[in-house]
């Protein structure tokens, strides 16, 4: 049995590699192309200027993130943890282009998570739950698209999870292998979860309740236990302080918590648990089972473990109410707890069937509707992978090419970083100064895609480098004399 457990698993892992592979070497510039851009851009400067990784830096220079000038570009956000892999990486092999690395990066990391899960779901409730679980977070289309795109979440999941497998493993006592070691491979990958992503606190209710569980509550007073948590957190907060010195990297996050004061609304429900729950990652089909899965209570070895995933999530989803009305890849964290409770409720289900039809009829339509779930999610996350404005991919291009490498560049693109990314020079993605003073913090060119007529005027004013009906590119250095005389009026 235990033979065909691994080639299930085998199988799955297999499965998840290749579906993640769907448009593997396209542009970065589909969806939350932004955010992936940013990541990346963290990578390319590491390889530009150095693996310092105290001082991470990406393209944009303007004040849009931090409200502050950052003429550095520095990017104090996540412990460049991800950004470390995907530079090396490419350092490594040029095998593969940069983005392709990163996205190898994230779908390792997510493959590690599925293991991971497996192995939480097989210790707490059974081995084919474990693979029911792996078998969600490993083809729910919204899962798929997410765990290949240049973002740090997915290796921030994969850290947690293992984390808390070996703290588990650490505190049961009753595993082979060096007791110590799973205590220290807790410590280093929950440590390492948190300077990725500090939501993964809002989970230490798991820990605590796995404290409980095995040790009750004298397991609290422990030496151990408090050494765990004091290790684990102190990198994080080491690192907070040490980014307080550059404020002018740190983006403003305080509208996360409630900006648009959505927290609790009708809008909140219908975004969080409709549009984003039930219909983008469970494809409506799902919604059942893993409402089945909270309300099923497997035996004595489970407690009330898992019920914390759904606390947590909970907690997470309220407290940053307006993040996650805002961006969709803010779920990615939640979504260890619907594959958790998915696998719950199939395996309940199939669990009740008191013969060998009645298993059957059950297993038939848990196929169906698992098959619909995939389906429809599908449906709806197909578009992610869209390139809906192939034009700065072009227009960076061609700033590339055609202008010197320590150019300094405008891009604007209503403030998002992808055309900016595209032309591999750092600069501003917004107009947010005059011209004068764009030069005067070492602007060298502008650049437009799908220029408007307003936008060709420039030429007016400043010697176009190239102008076509996909993008314009003027040199600020080289003023025509209109140009001249408008600065001498400025």
């Amino acid at each position: 049995m235990k033979k065909l457990e691994t080639l299930i698993l085998f199988l799955i892992l297999i499965g998840g590699f290749i579906v993640r592979f769907y448009n593997f070497s396209s542009p970065v510039a589909d969806w939350h192309s932004w955010r992936q851009s940013d990541t990346s851009a963290v990578s390319r400067n590491f390889i530009k200027f150095g693996f310092d990784i105290l001082h991470p830096r990406f393209d944009d220079l303007s004040n849009g993130v931090s409200l502050i000038d950052n003429p550095n570009g520095h990017r104090f956000v996540e412990f460049p943890i991800y950004n470390v892999f995907q530079a090396g990486l490419f350092k490594f092999s040029a095998h593969w282009t940069l983005e392709e690395w990163g996205r190898i990066v994230t779908i390792f990391s997510s493959l590690t998570a599925v293991v991971f899960l497996y192995l939480l779901l097989k210790k707490h409730i059974s081995a084919r739950a474990g693979l029911i679980g792996a078998f969600f977070y490993a083809f729910v289309p919204y899962n798929i698209y997410f765990s290949r795109t240049i973002l740090p979440d997915p290796l921030m999941i994969a850290f947690f999870l293992g984390g808390l497998f070996f703290f588990d493993q650490y505190l049961d006592g009753k595993s082979t292998g060096g007791k110590y070691t799973y205590y220290l491979l807790a410590i280093i990958l929950t440590a390492a979860a948190l300077l990725m992503k500090p939501f993964v606190v809002f989970f230490f209710l798991a820990y605590l309740y796995l404290i409980f569980m095995e040790r009750g509550l004298a397991g609290f007073k422990r030496l151990d236990v408090w050494l765990f948590f004091i290790i684990s957190i102190a990198p994080f907060i080491l690192w907070r302080v040490w980014m307080q010195q550059y404020p002018e990297g740190i983006p403003q996050s305080n509208w996360l918590f409630n900006g648009t004061g959505i927290r609790f609304k009708g809008a909140w429900f219908w975004w969080i648990f409709a549009e984003r729950i039930a219909r983008e990652m469970l494809g409506f089909w799902g919604l059942p089972f893993v409402v089945l899965g909270m309300i099923a209570k497997t035996g004595k070895k489970e407690g009330w473990f898992f019920l914390t995933f759904a606390a947590s999530s909970l907690a997470y989803l309220t407290v940053f109410a307006t993040g996650n009305v805002q961006h969709d890849y803010y779920q990615i964290l939640i979504v260890p707890a619907l594959a958790i409770f998915f696998a719950k409720g199939i395996d309940w289900a199939l669990s009740l069937a008191s013969d060998r039809m009645q298993y059957l009829i059950t297993l038939s339509v848990i196929t169906v509707t698992t098959l619909f779930m995939l389906m429809f999610g599908w449906f709806v996350v197909r578009d992610f992978y869209s390139i809906q404005h192939p034009s700065i991919i072009e227009a960076g291009q061609a700033v590339d090419m055609l202008t010197p490498k320590d150019a300094k560049v405008i891009a604007p693109y209503n403030g998002d970083t992808t055309f900016l990314y595209f032309t591999k020079r750092q600069g501003w993605p917004v107009f947010e100064r005059t011209l004068k003073e764009f030069k005067k913090a070492g602007a060298s060119h502008i650049a437009f895609a799908d220029p408007t007529k307003e936008e060709l005027n420039f030429q007016t004013l400043f010697k176009p480098v190239a102008i076509t009906a996909t993008y314009a590119i003027f040199d600020l250095n080289k003023p025509t004399p209109q140009g001249l005389l408008e600065q001498k009026k400025n």
